[in-house]
């Protein structure tokens, strides 16, 4: 008798008007043996697995027009198992869903499916679970499912599964929202060779606001009615959803507020963001001054010195008519193209050209002098005004002492220009160009060895090339707010917002204490004239899901890096060290500083006890002013105080898998300030808002982490895995919380505290 594997493929398709899910994943379902699904682990042997299969490729065409999604997507399965598969396709569905126009697709040939029911549909997932002991599918359970025929996949052959549905999408406070479930495509045995997302809006009404909190999504704008959203990773192992916003409306401005309080006892969290009115090719662009400030230093010569021309020959050729500029190139002395600003032309243009031409590296770095001459040339005439400032070393000529270099510099800019320092390589004084960029309203672009100085100046400027809004304030404004309750809305990041770029977007974050219905007040200067735009906006008294518990961990993590840059910048203080240590336990937001918090082989009670102590001793490195370990500590700071999203993709690479990751989730890096390498810590799993540190083969939340198993067994709850009673709590949970329960892994254990009760699962 032939002996064959029956395959379940499950599609995960939501069809709520909250969430579209269908993504793609195969559970072994063997009649002599339990199989778990595979995990993506570099094997050790050579031979192949008898079961076994990889996702190849995931692409996601997708079209939003007024609220209604019509999605396409195309998965390619290989059976890289060593025995024919009996496959079946199943489609997980939300109780509330509706679809309209399901069509799937097996090589080209459409497959008839049926309807399970939310309680059919359990005792499938259930019996599935039971007998493979692997929780990966707990996350699915309550819902219904498409099930489809079944037909053979043969050892090395692929399949291409493609599904067609529309969907109605929610809105909520003028956003609509937009989920991609990537989490299935994380039980394959080898990383997905290439994920694609395409993400086309269209409105008849104008698009304001795009936002994905989960991954870095490149966005192309043609005009104010289509905007254009891709994602394209290779060789990665998705581990989260993908998840995208976006409003519509009329105006110079388009504002919306995300709140987010799980505990009316504490302050809520906001995230606000902002974007200004698309403008035609043709209209009539802020008028701006920028001035280079060019390193031709000895340690410039070569490649350096070659980019950093290609890097100002691309501003000069993206400035615009009545445009102001200038160039101050220095080493030993200070040179300046003109005496003073000139209106940008093709004349001034093709002379601007060849002063470049005619750089060469040489001498040393006179920094002061340099930024001296810059800003001496800025006066007054109601222009946003920039300096671009490239090193790649320490001052060693003329003023050499930080202190009165910075001083010095903020003195003469009367103007409040803002600096932009791009620190080339490893020589650079880091803090001082951050000290230099913070008292003068600017930033620091750190710019590593292997890197190009023309990409970062390049990118830098195409955001600034075209200011919309100049000295902006944002403010909240109640009714019935009396004096004696103080400011409602409090650490808001970033605290400075200077200006605001056509096509780009600002992403505000903070804390309220007052919930209810506000006016958002957004100020500044468009030329000489103030400008004033309101908005309205809510603030939940409490959150009731966990829809937007994003916003908590975005705000924590600017939180970090502007106490990390406090610290820097002005000193030591206790007070932050203990907020930051809370702050990166809490959300597990590991920094160089409490990267020890991953360690797996640490004892819970010992690393978190003492782990002020680690930090403030690790802090000691912010000492470091130039070197490899001062430019890296400097540049993740300044990626903490700038995140946009809580973690910059949900997408783990080949290195995860190599180090052993399984279908854990969640797997944190950080990056290593003695090698600037990033870094995969096996010890910590962030899902959702929750994080999980281990010790050993036991996961632990930070609240459950200094626990006495034996002494304390009196506050726990001891339930076994694939129980009735695991099964129980399955059913309480939400879908966030059963991802929990998907972590653990075979011969592990964990300690999580759900809704007051601890759960000691083994």
């Amino acid at each position: 008798m032939r002996h064959h594997n029956s395959i379940v493929l499950g599609l995960v398709l939501g069809l709520c008007a909250t969430v579209v899910q269908a993504q793609g994943l195969l559970v072994v379902v063997d009649p002599d043996q339990p199989v778990p699904l595979p995990r993506p682990i570099v094997p050790t042997q050579q031979t192949l697995p008898p079961t076994a299969y990889k996702l190849k490729e995931l692409a996601v065409q997708a079209k939003l027009v007024d609220q209604v999604a019509r999605v396409q997507v195309s998965q390619s399965f290989v059976n890289t198992g060593s025995r024919q598969l009996e496959v079946s396709f199943m489609f997980p569905l939300p109780y509330d869903g509706a679809i309209d126009r399901l069509t799937l697709m097996v090589d080209g040939k459409e497959i008839p499916a049926k309807l399970l029911p939310a309680k059919q549909a359990r005792s499938v997932y259930e019996s599935i679970v039971r007998k493979n002991k692997d929780p990966a599918l707990l996350e699915w359970m309550g819902t219904g499912m498409f099930q489809t025929s079944v037909f053979p996949v043969p050892p090395g052959a692929q399949r291409k599964v493609t599904l067609n549905y529309s969907q109605l999408l929610r809105t909520d406070h003028g956003l609509t929202d937009f989920i991609f479930p990537l989490s299935t495509a994380k039980y394959t045995s080898h990383p997905v060779e290439k994920v694609d997302f395409q993400v086309v809006i269209e409105s008849a009404i104008d698009i304001k606001n795009v936002y994905s909190p989960t991954h870095s999504i490149d966005i192309q704008r043609s005009d104010a009615h289509f905007a254009t959203v891709s994602f394209t990773a290779k060789n990665v192992i998705p581990n989260g959803d993908f998840r995208l916003f976006y409003d519509v409306g009329k105006g110079k401005f388009g504002t919306s507020v995300v709140s987010y309080r799980p505990d009316v006892g504490e302050d809520g969290y906001l995230l606000l963001l902002a974007s200004p009115q698309f403008q035609s090719p043709d209209a009539e662009r802020q008028k701006k001054t920028v001035v280079f400030v060019v390193d031709r230093s000895g340690s410039m010569e070569g490649e350096k010195i070659d980019q950093a021309r290609a890097a100002v020959k691309y501003v000069l050729e993206n400035l615009r008519d009545g445009d102001q500029f200038n160039i101050v190139a220095y080493d030993t002395v200070v040179e300046s193209f003109r005496p003073e600003l000139l209106e940008y032309n093709d004349q001034t243009r093709k002379e601007a050209l060849g002063f470049i031409e005619g750089l060469y590296a040489g001498g040393g770095t006179n920094i002061d002098g340099a930024l001296n001459a810059a800003l001496s040339q800025l006066k007054d005439d109601n222009q946003p005004k920039y300096v671009l400032f490239m090193t790649d070393g320490q001052p060693t000529i003329g003023e050499t002492n930080e202190s009165k270099i910075v001083g010095s510099a903020t003195k003469r800019n009367q103007v409040r220009a803002r600096i932009v320092s791009f620190g080339v390589g490893y020589d650079v004084n880091s803090r001082l160009l951050d000290r230099i960029s913070r008292e003068n309203n600017g930033q620091t672009e750190y710019v590593r060895p292997n890197e190009d100085i023309e990409v970062y100046v390049s990118r830098l400027y195409s955001k600034i090339s075209s200011p919309v809004l100049t000295d902006v304030a944002v403010r909240f404004e109640f009714d019935e707010l009396r004096t004696e309750e103080g400011d409602p809305i409090n650490r808001v990041f970033p605290k400075q917002i200077n200006d605001v770029f056509e096509g780009e977007q600002l992403v505000l974050v903070g804390r309220y204490r007052k919930s209810g219905l506000a006016k958002v007040t957004i100020t500044g200067s468009v030329g000489n004239k103030k400008q004033t735009f309101d908005f309205p906006g809510t603030l939940v008294k409490r959150s009731s899901d966990e829809s937007y518990a994003f916003v908590e961990k975005l705000w924590a993590m600017r939180r970090v890096g502007k106490i990390i840059d406090h610290l820097d910048l002005v000193g030591k203080n206790d007070e932050l060290v203990k907020e930051l240590v809370s702050l990166s336990t809490k959300h597990g937001i590991l920094t160089p500083y409490t990267s020890f918090l991953a360690d797996e082989n640490a004892r819970a009670d010992l690393a978190l006890s003492t782990s002020e102590l680690h930090t403030r001793r690790l802090l000691g490195r912010l000492g470091e002013a130039e070197g490899q370990a001062a430019f890296t500590q400097r540049s993740e700071k300044r990626k903490l105080q700038q995140a946009a999203r809580p973690v910059d993709s949900f997408a783990l690479g080949a290195q995860a898998s190599a180090d052993g990751f399984g279908v854990g989730g969640g797997g944190a890096t950080f990056r290593d300030i003695d090698s600037d390498e990033e870094v995969f810590a096996k010890g910590l799993k962030n899902i959702g808002n929750y994080s999980l540190y281990s010790r050993g083969q036991l996961w632990c939340m930070p609240s459950t982490a200094k626990l006495d198993l034996k002494k304390d067994l009196d506050k726990i709850k001891v339930i076994a895995r694939f129980s009735d009673d695991y099964f129980k709590l399955v059913q309480e949970n939400n879908a966030v919380q059963n991802q929990l329960l998907c972590s653990q892994n075979e011969g592990e254990e964990l300690l999580v505290e759900l809704r007051g009760q601890t759960y000691w699962v083994k």
